[in-house]
């Protein structure tokens, strides 16, 4: 046998050797009956083992924490149907912690968060100054943040927590806080309705708020994002002394278990509708079904339109 051969044969056999568990032993270590791990592998697609010839299925370590995973995630109130998103994302955030190559940075966009990344590593705040101009001039503002700025922020957010690499983190987030915040003066300006936006606290950065006050903006609607960390039992009187037509509160972490119940709470105690907006807005839709609490959803796209629909009387769902 040659060498190639024989180099071959081993990795065949190492991956051959690889433990892989029938559904009853995941089940027992689990805890997650058979009926229910076949559930969110052909409904929700959360779980993909391998199969035998015969067609049974084995299921790797990597599956066993998937499925603990998404028990946790369960535990915390979230829906079965949203828990695939949040493991996507995670997953792609782990991917990108590390630097990407060149390469593997495909399309416009990508190309767009490489000249960004360049300007970041030199701390060059005029040259940064001069790509955001040039995003800002090539597309509309949910693609600049949705798909360009704030996954590049996620990417080294995410490098920071793992790697404790935190200062291009840091100048990208004050760069875009300081833009956003321009944004939003320029859209005090507006007539129209008043709107409060206001952070749900400890569940999102301040840069998310504010970007989330821009994609909201609108010339029908005066919007006034509150400061970051407005204590939420505080509401009620804020609301009473400004008196807007809607109070939208933004979060970005997953609801937990009375997250509905402590939002219909504070939903009987304002003057106005109140409305829910970011991922947990998606991720709550089921919790916050049949209450009087609007969800806005999180897609940069459709914030503003859904906002005007809600003011309007007529949201789609």
């Amino acid at each position: 046998m040659t060498e190639l051969a024989a180099a071959s044969a081993l990795a065949t056999a190492a991956l051959t050797q690889e433990e892989l568990f029938p559904i009853r032993e995941v089940s027992r270590l689990t805890g997650v009956n058979p009926v229910t791990l076949r559930a969110w592998e052909r409904r929700y697609g959360l779980i993909q083992p391998t199969r035998t010839d015969s067609g049974h299925r084995l299921y790797s370590q990597a599956n066993i924490d998937a499925v603990r995973s998404i028990l946790s995630w369960l535990e915390r109130g979230v829906a079965v149907s949203k828990v695939g998103k949040i493991l996507q994302r995670n997953e792609s955030q782990r991917a990108v912690a590390e630097p990407a190559p060149a390469d593997a940075l495909l399309g416009e966009w990508g190309e767009w968060q490489q000249q960004v990344q360049r300007a970041l590593r030199g701390f060059d705040e005029a040259r940064l100054e001069q790509v955001f101009g040039q995003i800002f001039s090539s597309y509309p503002l949910p693609v600049v943040f949705q798909d360009i700025l704030m996954p590049l922020w996620q990417q080294l957010l995410q490098r920071q927590r793992e790697f404790g690499q935190t200062s291009e983190w840091l100048f990208l987030d004050s760069f875009l806080r300081g833009r956003a915040l321009q944004r939003l003066q320029l859209a005090r300006s507006g007539g129209g309705e008043r709107v409060l936006l206001a952070a749900l606290p400890g569940q999102c950065h301040e840069l998310e708020l504010l970007v989330a006050g821009v994609l909201l903006s609108h010339a029908e609607v005066t919007l006034t994002v509150l400061p970051f960390g407005q204590p939420l039992e505080e509401l009620t009187l804020v609301c009473e002394k400004i008196q807007p037509q809607l109070l939208v509160l933004f979060s970005n972490h997953p609801p937990a278990a009375d997250f509905a119940r402590q939002l219909q709470r504070l939903a009987l105690t304002v003057d106005c509708p109140l409305a829910l907006a970011g991922e947990a807005a998606e991720l709550a839709s089921e919790q916050l079904s049949g209450s009087t609490i609007a969800c806005l959803g999180n897609d940069a796209r459709s914030l503003s339109r859904r906002l005007l629909q809600l003011l309007n009387g007529h949201m789609d769902t």
